[in-house]
């Protein structure tokens, strides 16, 4: 394999690894979650899942 081979397999690994991070840090993200808000009306929840 040649050298500029081994640089397009290591650089296609790399975008994968990225990807890959950004994806789950989306997915981690988008979990669903709850908001307990206390004011002057009030007690309010709002769950966003």
């Amino acid at each position: 394999m040649s050298r500029n081979g081994l640089y397009a397999v290591i650089a296609i690994l790399l975008i994968a690894v990225v990807g890959f991070g950004i994806y789950s840090y989306q997915q981690q993200q988008a979990r669903p979650g709850i908001e307990v808000r206390m004011d002057d009306q009030g007690i309010s929840i709002d769950g966003n899942g």
